[in-house]
């Protein structure tokens, strides 16, 4: 705009997370990088020099300067056609990215309070989605760690069926439909491949490989000290009953407010809850995929409730067959057994598992997904007990590691999914000045473009993988019903 500003600029790729070597070639308008697997090009007119297996340059911009950048991947020595770019082209190339994204957000029909960083978070979300087969990635990164030099670090660049349901749940709510029609999609042909001990993985590859091996790569150092670097996610083999839950929340929803789901899509549904029929009683690793025994998780019985409860709302609305006697047998029971065993008299709360005194976070979307009344005396209670003993400064975690066991060493921040779950649960309760102080607080932890990392540490610092696409649907679904309430009291 003005003035001049001195870059420095470095490119050292590391082809196959820096275990395969490659060649560096310079040319006069770039440099190209060539392994075994794989060549990449970087495309300049600004002179760059070798610096290792990398390059850098150092220059200057000036007032009404423009310099372009184009990183891709080639085929070939030759294939480099896009780069360099002359001025004309980035200039344009630039007004098309903008002209793209303003017309994507237009489609909003949101138009409550903090309406721009209810547009970031959806704006998060869809960079997060594969638009090629419509898969949604729970966040872009791997292996930033819960705690620095810690051992919770994962990798979370795969699609969750429960994160990716819940996405489609936060667009469908400020009308973007078509991303959602695309989950839906893909969520088809997942539901065709019927497992052996279970008919879905919890989480996928974009492109729908459920066979995810993790792996350590011990030659990494971590982001800052923090080991292990994980590559896949073992998580994949887990039995995850709450899957299910979310999944049939969403098609429901989508069959409600986007396009009613086909008769192939309701046959592979059916098989699904008749598996569940038989099978919601079993232990699992739950929401939070415990690295530590199976456990009759409270929230997993809850949303197996949830998915039977929306079958069949989904097939006397639209009076496609089903054995609707028989779901709505074991839904009841299932309501049945959750208010007998994961209520504790003791702690005057629902509690994390069967049997346990520790308190869950996940209990506070009792009321969300209509389990409970939220102005229930056992739901109140259990916000209550919530807010005693897992809340510091308003912000949420997920459960406190002094009761509970999850196999894995070592202290984590809070769950910024969990503050906003808080928001959501007093905002259903009539807490609405209290549950706006907190929705306020917390959008001050979001970094400066508006996005949030998957926990919170002790000094307000962003830790875990970030973006996280759990985070930021719920801080969508927070926004939308605190405002509506705002709205209704005024």
């Amino acid at each position: 705009m003005r003035g001049e500003v001195p870059f420095h600029l470095a490119c050292r790729p590391a082809f196959d997370y820096a275990r395969a070597p490659h060649e560096l070639e310079l040319f006069e308008e770039g440099a190209l990088f060539r392994s075994d697997g794989l060549m990449m090009a970087l495309g300049t007119r600004v002179p760059l020099e070798e610096d290792g297996t990398g390059v850098r340059a150092d220059f200057t911009m000036r007032e009404g300067q423009r310099m372009a950048f184009v990183l891709e991947g080639v085929k070939s020595v030759d294939g480099r056609a896009s780069w360099p770019m002359d001025e004309k082209e980035h200039a344009q190339a630039f007004l098309d990215t903008v002209k793209f994204w303003r017309t994507w957000l237009g489609s909003s029909t949101y138009r409550g309070r903090w309406r721009e960083r209810v547009h970031r978070s959806a704006l998060a979300l869809k960079l997060l989605t594969f638009e090629p087969t419509g898969a949604i990635v729970a966040a872009p990164t791997s292996s930033l760690p819960e705690r620095i030099g810690g051992e919770r670090n994962w990798d979370y660049r795969y699609t969750w069926i429960r994160d990716a349901a819940f996405t489609v749940y936060a667009l469908l709510r400020i009308g973007f439909t078509e991303e959602a029609r695309a989950f839906m999609s893909w969520l088809l042909e997942r539901t065709r491949e019927f497992g052996r001990d279970a008919p879905l993985r919890p989480l996928y590859g974009i492109d729908g490989d459920g066979a995810i091996e993790e792996v350590i790569l011990s030659h990494l150092e971590g982001y800052r000290g923090s080991q292990p670097v994980r590559m896949g996610n073992a998580a994949t083999g887990q039995l995850q009953l709450d899957i299910y839950g979310a999944l049939m929340d969403a098609v429901y929803l989508f069959n409600k407010y986007g396009t009613p789901i086909s008769h192939d899509l309701w046959v592979n549904l059916r098989r699904i809850l008749n598996w569940l029929c038989d099978n919601w009683q079993r232990p699992d690793q739950g929401i939070w995929e415990v690295r530590s025994e199976v456990e009759q998780f409270v929230y997993s019985k809850m949303m197996c409730w949830v998915a039977l409860d929306r079958g069949i709302r989904i097939a006397e609305k639209r009076g496609l067959p089903a054995d609707l006697e028989r779901w709505r047998e074991k839904r009841d029971a299932i309501y049945e057994e959750v208010m007998a065993k994961g209520w504790s008299e003791d702690r005057q709360a629902f509690v994390q598992a069967y049997g346990s005194t520790a308190l869950d976070a996940s209990s506070l979307l009792m009321p969300l997904v209509f389990f409970v009344s939220p102005m229930d005396p056992r739901m109140l209670r259990t916000m209550e007990a919530i807010q005693e003993e897992l809340v510091s400064d308003s912000i949420v975690r997920r459960y406190s590691l002094g009761r509970s066991q999850d196999g894995l060493k070592g202290e984590e921040g809070t769950f910024s999914l969990c503050t906003f779950w808080l928001v959501e649960a007093l905002t259903r309760a009539g807490r609405v000045d209290e549950a706006r102080l907190i929705f306020e607080k917390m959008l001050g932890y979001a970094n400066h473009l508006g996005l949030y990392a998957e926990e919170i540490g002790p000094q307000g610092n962003a830790l875990g993988n970030f973006p996280q696409a759990f985070t930021h649907l719920a801080m969508i679904s927070a926004a939308v019903n605190l405002d509506r309430s705002l709205g209704e009291r005024n």
